[in-house]
């Protein structure tokens, strides 16, 4: 059975990196993206973040249908910047260039354009990283990799549990969905696609009655264990860092001081290409 957005255990060189050097990574490209506006250095991460993408031997099945969602919502969350805000690039960029009157009080702008190209580079930049992130590590190693950064094992472990049980999640979904199919309701895309998003939507209750089920037994067997009671425990599946570890956190660690310089150089985090 197909799985999204889970762990699996492959042979390569991202594979092979410390949880905590991942973690690390994760972060600091998320700020980059996060602090900048500058499309030169947008486009150099979207070119890294493909780039490592196709490294981890990542398949489209397995983030597909998740990317294709988030797809959706960056083309409606463009649309609303456009609808509530259409002027924002030209009130970023300090000029005015119209390419078309669309209607009423909304006219075209080739600032608006601009601005909203960066947002969309900006979502991809952070995209292929999530998915990188979920895919090649284990959710065991990463709630040691939390722990080690100084993040309460409590916490780290909450984190681990809800990684680990995405996949569960996804089994019982297309456990239901046959179930649901079996007894003659339409869930394959031969229905109309009005039915069958509802048809989906009327999966989303036994789902969550069974995962609250999970969540009780997990509690009750961890409560069992005495989970919590030390205020440290050990970990089994630390990985030690090796030379590729150091190499990776000091590429991460020069690429956010050379971008965040870069960036504000001139006091203005947006790159103006208008002037």
């Amino acid at each position: 059975m197909s799985r999204m957005i889970s762990y699996e255990k492959k042979d390569t060189p991202v594979h092979a990196l410390s949880g905590i050097t991942k973690l690390i990574f994760f972060v600091l490209w998320c700020l980059i993206s996060a602090f900048t506006f500058d499309t030169r250095v947008l486009i150099v991460m979207l070119c890294f973040g493909v780039a490592i993408y196709l490294i981890a031997g990542i398949r489209w099945k397995q983030v597909g249908g998740v990317f294709l969602a988030i797809m959706l919502f960056m083309t409606a969350n463009l649309i609303g910047i456009f609808l509530f805000a259409p002027y924002q690039g030209t009130e970023i960029y300090g000029s005015r260039t119209e390419i078309a009157h669309l209607f009423g009080h909304y006219t075209l702008t080739k600032e608006q354009l601009f601005y909203e190209f960066n947002v969309f580079i900006k979502y991809f930049t952070v995209i292929p990283s999530v998915f990188i992130f979920l895919v090649t590590t284990d959710p065991s190693e990463l709630a040691s990799s939390m722990n080690a950064i100084g993040i309460p094992y409590k916490i780290a472990y909450s984190v681990e549990i809800a990684l680990r049980y995405i996949p569960d999640i996804q089994d019982e979904f297309h456990k239901i969905r046959n179930a649901q199919a079996a007894r003659g309701i339409e869930m394959s895309s031969k229905g109309k696609l009005l039915a069958r998003i509802k048809n989906t939507a009327l999966i989303i209750f036994p789902l969550l009655f069974s995962s609250m089920e999970r969540i009780d037994v997990v509690s009750n067997a961890m409560e069992l264990r005495g989970f919590g009671k030390k205020p440290r425990r050990s970990w089994y599946s630390r990985r030690p860092f090796g030379i590729s570890d150091y190499a990776v956190l000091a590429f991460i660690v020069l690429f956010f001081a050379a971008a965040m310089i870069f960036t504000y150089h001139d006091g203005d985090r947006f790159y103006n290409p208008f002037l």
